[in-house]
């Protein structure tokens, strides 16, 4: 038997130390949870994604009774690959909002969410991943970082 050791290099940030294209994302990843639509969690979530085009995409998570709704990450995902298909990705913010106020620590992307970005992480090309709480904001250079033992034969 062998044993594999896996790790992920999260670098944690304040709002200050981030550059102005990373301020512009969570500032407006921020203003995406206002358009959520979520009465049974509560739990809001907004999403802004930059392509290497310069366009920003927003997305916010949209919840129905049947509980199939869908994520703000992939809205904005699939909305960027549905105006600009074959554009790459460059960066995505990602934030939550509950109880009146934004989730102190960053909260995470689901795994549907994790394996929708993967799959445009396509010929070496990373995304940066953007995490941002109230006050702790974490970076991640790729969405492979939050999945390494994920689906990749596609």
């Amino acid at each position: 038997m062998t044993e594999k050791k896996i790790t992920t290099k999260v670098r944690v940030y304040s709002y200050n130390e981030l550059t102005e294209e990373q301020k512009k994302l969570v500032d407006l990843a921020r203003e995406a949870t206002s358009h959520s639509y979520s009465p049974y969690s509560n739990f809001r979530v907004g999403a802004a994604l930059e392509l290497d085009n310069g366009e920003v995409f927003l997305g916010a998570n949209q919840e129905n009774a049947a509980f199939a709704g869908i994520c703000g990450e992939r809205s904005a995902l699939y909305a960027a690959g549905a105006k600009y298909p074959g554009v790459a990705v460059k960066r995505v913010a990602i934030t939550s909002h509950t109880r009146g106020d934004f989730v102190v620590e960053p909260t995470a992307p689901c795994g549907v969410c994790r394996q929708a970005f993967l799959e445009f992480e396509k010929n070496g090309h990373a995304i940066e991943l953007i995490l941002a709480g109230k006050e702790k904001i974490y970076i991640l250079d790729s969405f492979k970082d939050t999945m390494p033992l994920s689906f990749t034969e596609f």
